[in-house]
This record gives structure tokens, sequence and C-alpha cells, in this order.
């Protein structure tokens, strides 16, 4: 595939989330669930002009993802795209300007097709994106327990994909959480668990993925290098430095990295 898509990933995990894909004609931001300021600031720590921004798009109503729309709503004129179960769930959604969608619209933004698709999350309405034009794809799925059929058809040999892989489940089950919200992260309404991201690389990759781009990892629950080296292992990929905080298969054709709460990254 010929790059036409980028990712910028502002913010990744339980904290807050903004990521900007960047199309031919200007950035389609997914969630805002962070600051104003802080997400002008990493945004222009990564070299981006958020007066390219074009339109916002919401997976769902969780304050992790949402906290930040309010403020952005009054300083940004354009289109904000979010489920009608998604914004009546939240008294700081309803008021704002969203255009409604479901979970199987299609949209032109940004110079790209945005094709949206339901996940499994312990919410309203959720969903998440498949970003393509003629030349290039880039796949994004966080917030879901499971994958769905749907969702791994228009994931599927994407050049860049952004998934999520929140907890390792070892971790999860002997960590600080209270019995109940363990069971509800580890539920097909929860989050997606390493090894069940790295089960999904296998049908997923295809000799057009070159990015694959671990998200939402629990700072409790997870560690990139532990995150890394599970997705790693599903696709053959090996260690970059002593850190794990990248891998690549051993052609260079394939790299994995993982997506942070605090640190921006772009993947061109």
């Amino acid at each position: 595939m010929y790059p036409q898509i980028h990712l910028h990933v502002l913010a990744s995990g339980s904290k807050g989330n903004a990521t900007l894909v960047e199309g031919p004609d200007g950035f389609v931001l997914v969630d805002c669930g962070i600051s104003h300021k802080a997400l002008r600031e990493r945004a222009e720590e990564l070299g981006l002009d958020l007066g390219r921004l074009r339109a916002v798009l919401v997976t769902h109503e969780h304050g992790d993802h949402t906290k930040g729309l309010p403020v952005l709503s009054r300083r940004f004129s354009g289109p904000m795209y979010a489920t009608a179960g998604t914004v009546g769930a939240r008294k700081d959604l309803v008021g704002l300007p969203f255009t409604l969608v479901d979970h199987s619209c299609e949209l032109d933004l940004a110079g790209m097709r945005v094709r949206c698709f339901p996940t499994s999350h312990d919410v309203a309405d959720p969903m998440c994106f498949r970003f393509e034009t003629d030349d290039d794809a880039v796949g994004y799925c966080t917030d879901s327990g499971v994958l769905t059929d749907e969702a791994m058809a228009l994931l599927f040999g994407v050049r860049v994909l952004a998934i999520e892989s929140n907890h390792d489940p070892r971790m999860l089950a002997s960590g600080p959480y209270p019995a109940y919200l363990k069971e509800r992260v580890a539920s097909e309404r929860g989050h997606l668990s390493n090894e069940q991201a790295a089960e999904a690389l296998r049908d997923l990759v295809d000799e057009d993925t070159e990015t694959v781009v671990a998200m939402h990892l629990s700072q409790e629950n997870n560690r990139p290098s532990v995150c890394v080296r599970a997705l790693a292992a599903a696709v053959g990929a090996e260690a970059v430095n002593d850190a794990w905080s990248e891998a690549r298969t051993p052609d260079g054709l394939l790299s994995i990295c993982a997506a942070g709460q605090d640190w921006p990254i772009t993947v061109w």
C-alpha cells in the first residue's frame, strides 16, 4: 500500500484517549478524553496543526473518551459524529452539536472513506472504524471485550492496525482491582487482553500490514514490554531492543509498538 493515511496517537489508556487520523485533506479526531490544553500541546509536540482538524468521531461515552468534548465543541465548528446511544448516555454530551450516525455508517472525511462497525463494550452503542483511501487503510479498534466477525472483516489487511491490548490476564487476576472490576475487564463487554489481540493478529495481518500499534494498555494490569512480547510471538517478530518497546519481523516488513498514556506517537 502507498501511505496516504497517518496515525497520531496523542493519548491512549484509562486516563484519557485521543487519536488524530491524518488523511489527504486533514485530520479526523477519534475521541477526546483529554483536556483541550493537552490536546493542543500533544499535537504541537508531534508538529501537527489542529487548524487542519476536519471532523470528530466518538467511539463511546466513557469519560476517558469524552471529557474534553464540551470545550472542544466550543472551539471547533466542524462535524462531530456519535451514535444516539452514546450521546444520550451522558448529560454533558446531550447538548453538544453532534451528527448522529449508526455503527454501520460510511462517511467521507478528510479525503478518507470511514467505515464504522460495532464493538462489544459495557456502554450504550459503541463503535470503531476503518479509514481508507484507494491506496491505503488504517484500522482502529479499542474498548471491546471481543472482536465480532464484522470487526475482523473491517480490520483485516490494513497497513496500520491500532488494536486494543489492554491487560495481561495474569496481572489482572493478581492485581489490585476488586473482583467485580476484574470480572468486568475480562468479560466479553470489557477489554481485549494481550492474548486476545495476539490471537486476532494471526487472522488480521497480511502482506499489506506494516505496523501494529497496541492501544489502551492498562497501567495497573499491563506493561508495554509484556504486551509487545505477546503480540510479537503471534507474528514471529523479534525485539529490536532490550526493553521490548518495539518488535519487528525478521524480514523487516512488520513492526509492533505500544501507544501510551503520556507519550504521543506518530505512525507514518
